[in-house]
């Protein structure tokens, strides 16, 4: 009888540590290469990101969560082998973004703005996507980059 509850309370012990656990901020797990990347805009605008590229499930699966700020001009690229329709949330994220959905021939497909930290709310792309652009929130609309633009990045075969 005691060995029971000795093995119950073991066991509640460890479910609540892993539970205690997943809640911690998921710092240094995942290390992401670096890159750079253009949108240029129809209206002639040229701009440059330095990117963290999260190309494997577990650097996808971590992305952006627990950063507490960003560079102006950073920001993180997804990219997939081949276009697929994308769903993002904003679960464990601390700081506003736009999410860029890119086609595989480098055009902006929908540009989600501003999305909400912490928000469990699915982010969609509108159509099969090769890649997603992650970068400050409301920093689409300062520089006037709109669904149609190019990412120059050899991600999607245009350029470096």
């Amino acid at each position: 009888m005691i060995g029971r509850a000795v093995h119950g309370l073991l066991g509640g012990l460890l479910l609540g540590a892993a539970i205690l656990l997943s809640a911690l901020p998921a710092t240094a797990l995942e290390s992401f290469a670096r890159s750079t990347l253009t949108i240029e805009t129809a209206v002639g605008g040229k701009y440059r990101f330095d990117v963290e590229l999260a190309e494997t499930p577990a650097q996808q699966a971590q992305g952006l969560m627990f950063r507490e700020k960003m560079a102006a001009d950073a920001g993180m690229l997804f990219t997939y082998s081949r276009p697929q329709p994308a769903s993002f949330w904003m679960k464990n994220t601390l700081i506003p973004l736009d999410m860029i959905f890119i086609g595989a021939d480098g055009r902006i497909v929908n540009i989600h703005a501003n999305a909400v930290p912490h928000s469990l709310d699915a982010v969609n792309s509108a159509g099969p996507v090769k890649g997603i652009l992650e970068i400050n929130g409301g920093m689409s609309a300062r520089l006037g980059i709109r669904p149609g633009d190019r990412v120059v990045h050899s991600a999607f075969g245009t350029g470096g």
